[in-house]
């Protein structure tokens, strides 16, 4: 199993959370989260006065999945989170040693 972490702009969750379920994927978790990478956050114009904005709002997807769906998942988020601008965010696959449902006590793939 693979835990799929990609961190995307907030106006693209719809966009990727359909795209997901068109994969199949039932479910998934999001945090909002704020950083900043290469860009080192932005500035911004309000009433007239400059200000830096350091760490820039974004969405943190995580899923959980069998190895075989990595792949789908990765080129769904990709084909919609894309913009082509800095910023667009990243994906971090890991590695997933067990999952565990509480309720049923099911582990691994059934515990999906």
């Amino acid at each position: 199993m693979k835990k799929i972490e990609a961190i995307i702009r907030p106006f693209k969750l719809d966009e990727v959370k359909e795209a997901l379920l068109e994969e199949g994927i039932r479910g998934l978790t999001i945090t909002e989260v704020r950083g900043y990478g290469r860009q080192k956050g932005h500035k911004e114009t309000y009433r007239g006065s400059e200000y830096q904005i350091e760490f820039v709002p974004k969405i943190k997807i995580e899923i959980v999945v069998d190895d075989e769906f990595t792949e789908k998942v990765v080129n769904a988020i990709l084909a919609v989170a894309k913009t082509g601008q800095v910023g667009d965010g990243k994906i971090f696959i890991s590695p997933v040693e067990d999952v565990i449902r509480i309720r049923t006590e099911e582990s691994g793939s059934e515990a999906l």
